[in-house]
């Protein structure tokens, strides 16, 4: 019979026949008494998490998620978890089997499919430990070791059929180790330098082809640093943006990860205290539990209050311990902007009317150039009384065969252009006339430069002064300040947003300009923020011109 839901918004899930299988055989790490089994038991959060990694597709029976990521601070309580769902994956009904006599999800462990082996992995053996001791304890402590005839040595774990082993980057520990599940310990630290790219893609290429999963448990990564951690989340963004509606496979990784809100002040205790208790959820050590569920949770084992006092060390990096504690993104030491500033402008609500004075912002690229990947083309919108930046278009090379030879379409960016003057009260615009786009700059001001509050010069009202690298550097300086103070807001494009987390500081006599990171200059594009860039420095000088929100739109005058 098929799937039948007990209740609103039910799916089916392993999860809750997995969680029930923890409990029953698995004892909680440290937890003090050898002599009283205390079963692992999930907090609600780590019970959502595995539900969702256990959803089945209610058609098939068959599980979606082939890959997950949990983004948690420090003592959050990741490594037990995940040693807890490797054992799983091992050894408990985790492969589905149809449904039962009440169409509910039944499940055979996987010796009923093939010989399960199971990785604990990281790009060190210090790092494996995260994971492997506790795991380790959990075997020893319950039941699981005699119900399932187990052997927990401290090199691996003999299963009747199988095994579970901490395995490195080195390529001898993965070499024909082929693993129904792996967990990637602590990502953020996995690059190419130290062979966790290469480790990451053949844990992930063996799960593929055995049907497994593959669980990472980042800490908040540094931008820019093209870790396994950063590449993940930024495949997460592109799924979420849209870019690959027509691809049902990509959604099956589920990504979970819930920073401190963006404004949370690290110089304020009652600010830093609600920002720990919203990243370290049911895990948060607090008189009234977690107020992310209603009721709250019982108290958790982080103390939130002990936590916020080692902000105010001085002698802690405050950019660690966002990573670390506030499970927020840092950003590299010559980044632009931080991932918490640039989201706390992100304003989803505002509507640009067609009235309002709009400046526009273009930066194009010519196309790809040999083997590297072509810039971006972008052209941006801004509200100049509601200081809004939004997107109008991004132009980007396809990824694979369609990329090949790939020029930016111009026919369709000239025509977004046009239809941008129609449809919005355009009062400046300035875009870089480099990359092939002289002519079309030009055709421009012949066309638009009436209109114009804002002129580069009279002669050349839209084309940016490329030799002005003083007016460059102050515009860019300008808009990041209006960013730190949240006086300026964007879209949430999610692309856009990412050109900005991309961007690094490249000084000049007269302060910066933006760059790509120097090890990414394929991937990191950065071209968004010149377009937002050019558009602002527009929006400044036409406020000068006294553009003001009572400007009205002059329409073109009809032919009769």
């Amino acid at each position: 019979m098929p799937w039948v839901p007990q209740h609103e918004d039910d799916f089916p899930t392993l999860g809750w026949t997995v969680a029930d299988q923890m409990a029953t055989y698995l004892g909680r790490p440290d937890a003090g008494d050898d002599d009283i089994f205390d079963p692992f038991i999930l907090t609600v959060e780590q019970q959502e998490f595995l539900n969702e990694l256990y959803r089945l597709d209610p058609r098939t029976g068959r599980r979606l998620i082939h890959r997950g990521s949990l983004i948690r601070p420090r003592g959050w309580g990741k490594s037990p978890f995940v040693g807890g769902i490797m054992i799983s994956e091992a050894i408990f009904d985790v492969v589905p089997d149809g449904w039962d006599a009440d169409g509910q999800p039944v499940a055979k462990p996987w010796s009923k499919v093939r010989t399960p082996y199971v990785a604990i992995a990281a790009v060190t053996e210090e790092q494996t430990k995260n994971t492997w001791e506790p795991l380790l304890e959990m075997l020893r402590q319950g039941s699981a070791v005699d119900e399932f005839n187990l052997d927990p040595m401290d090199s691996f774990v003999a299963l009747e059929r199988g095994r579970i082993v901490p395995i490195t980057s080195s390529p001898n520990s993965i070499k024909g180790f082929k693993a129904v599940a792996a967990s990637l310990d602590q990502t953020e630290t996995w690059v190419k330098g130290n062979g966790g790219v290469k480790l990451a893609q053949t844990l992930r290429n063996n799960a593929t082809k055995l049907g497994g999963v593959t669980i990472e448990t980042p800490n908040a990564y540094t931008l820019g640093e093209r870790s396994v951690a950063e590449a993940s989340f930024e495949f997460w963004a592109d799924i979420r943006s849209g870019k690959y509606t027509n691809l049902e496979d990509v959604r099956s990784i589920y990504f979970d990860h819930r920073p401190a809100p963006p404004d949370t002040r690290i110089d304020d205790m009652d600010s830093l205290v609600h920002g720990l208790r919203i990243a370290y959820g049911d895990s948060s050590g607090h008189p009234d539990g977690c107020l992310l569920h209603d009721p709250p949770c019982e108290p958790g084992w982080f103390d939130v209050h002990r936590g916020a006092l080692d902000f105010f060390d001085t002698a802690n990096d405050p950019a660690v311990m966002r990573a670390d504690f506030l499970n927020q993104i840092d950003a590299a030491r010559d980044a632009y902007v931080s991932d918490p500033e640039i989201r706390a402008c992100i304003d989803t609500t505002k509507v640009v009317g067609p009235r309002e004075p709009v400046t526009l912002g273009f930066d194009g690229s010519e196309g790809r150039k040999d083997k590297h990947i072509a810039d971006t083309t972008v052209l941006i919108g801004y509200s100049v009384t509601q200081r809004h930046f939004f997107r109008i278009g991004i132009w980007e090379q396809p990824d694979g065969p369609r990329g090949e030879g790939w020029r930016p379409p111009k026919v369709e960016i000239e025509q977004a252009v046009a239809k941008a003057f129609r449809d919005y009260n355009v009062v400046g615009y300035y875009a870089d006339p480099s990359a092939g786009w002289a002519g079309e700059v030009k055709q421009w001001e012949a066309s638009h430069h009436k209109r114009l509050k804002a002129k580069m010069s009279v002669q050349e009202p839209i084309r940016w002064r490329q030799k002005d690298v003083t007016r460059t550097c102050e515009t860019f300086d300008q808009l990041y300040s209006a960013i730190r103070q949240v006086e300026v807001t964007f879209d949430g494009d999610p692309t856009l947003i990412q050109h900005f987390l991309n961007a690094r500081r490249d000084p000049r006599r007269a302060g910066y300009v933006l760059k790509k990171a120097d090890d990414n200059q394929d991937y990191g594009k950065i071209d968004a923020t010149y377009g937002c860039m050019f558009a602002f420095a527009a929006g400044t000088d036409a406020l000068g011109k006294g553009v003001t929100a009572n400007t009205t739109r002059r329409m073109p005058r009809q032919l009769r």
